[in-house]
Parts: C-alpha cells; sequence; structure tokens
C-alpha cells in the first residue's frame, strides 16, 4: 500500500514538474518576443530620428516641427534607465519648450491675423536664436543610437 501511494505520489510530482517546466518555457519564449519586438520598435524609432534630423539638416523640415517631433520620439523610445535627453540635446528641447504650448490646427485658425503674425515672429525669433544649437544637436542625430 505505501509503495502505490508512494508511486502516485511520485508521478504526481513529475507531473506537476514537467507542467511547471513546461510554463517556465512559455515564459521565456514570451520574453524573447518581447523584447525582439521592443527592439525593432526601437530601431524603427531610431531611424525615424535620424531621418527627421536629416531633414533638418537639408532644411526640409522646419526647426519647430523638427523638434516637437524629435522629442516626442526621443521620449518614446523604450529603453531601461532612460537618458535625460533634454541634457543630451538642449537645443532641441529648448526649442521644443518654446512651442508645445502654441495653437495648432483649428486653434491656430481662429487667432486674429496679428495674434497670428506676433506669434509667428516670436517662434522665428527664438528658432533663430537657437539655430546654431539646434543644428549641433541635429548633427549629433544623425548617428544617433542610445545605450541600452
Amino acid at each position: 500500500m505505501f509503495i502505490v501511494v508512494l508511486i502516485i505520489a511520485l508521478i504526481i510530482v513529475c507531473g506537476l514538474a514537467f507542467y511547471a517546466g513546461a510554463l517556465l518555457f512559455k515564459l521565456k519564449q514570451q520574453r524573447q518576443i518581447q523584447e525582439s519586438r521592443r527592439a525593432d520598435r526601437a530601431r524603427s524609432i531610431i531611424q525615424s530620428i535620424q531621418t527627421i534630423a536629416l531633414a533638418m539638416s537639408q532644411q526640409q523640415c522646419n526647426l519647430s516641427e523638427g523638434c516637437i517631433r524629435l522629442s516626442h520620439l526621443l521620449e518614446s523610445i523604450p529603453e531601461h534607465n532612460k537618458p535625460d535627453y533634454s541634457q543630451q540635446f538642449p537645443g532641441v528641447y529648448t526649442l521644443f519648450a518654446h512651442v508645445k504650448n502654441l495653437p495648432t490646427h483649428d486653434a491656430r485658425k481662429k487667432l486674429s491675423k496679428t495674434d497670428l503674425r506676433m506669434q509667428d515672429t516670436r517662434r522665428e525669433e527664438r528658432e533663430a536664436e537657437l539655430e546654431p544649437l539646434i543644428l549641433k544637436d541635429v548633427e549629433a542625430l544623425l548617428t544617433f543610437f542610445p545605450a541600452n
């Protein structure tokens, strides 16, 4: 009788061990898939950053628009221990801070011509003031690859 109980207990333990092993294997596969997707997303974001930086360096993209896009992309890179990109790329983030709350689309259309002109003049002055620093940041972003 004792042998039968021992054999049944051994079968149950072996079954549970096999099941636990199968779950651990599936978990490992899921983590690998997640890591692969995270790396693919990071590569895609970095490629977008470099494309926008190239367009800005060739004056094919407005500095304000480029800074808005770059700052959002930099913040969306899936990284562990994300560095403070505002310190690494101060020109981009300074202009972004200046233009991020300006009205766009329908809100911009509702502005009077005087207000619109004043807003555009302030934005263009800030762009001109920060252009050397932004272009320096853009050059660094052309070869940008974050440390993971």
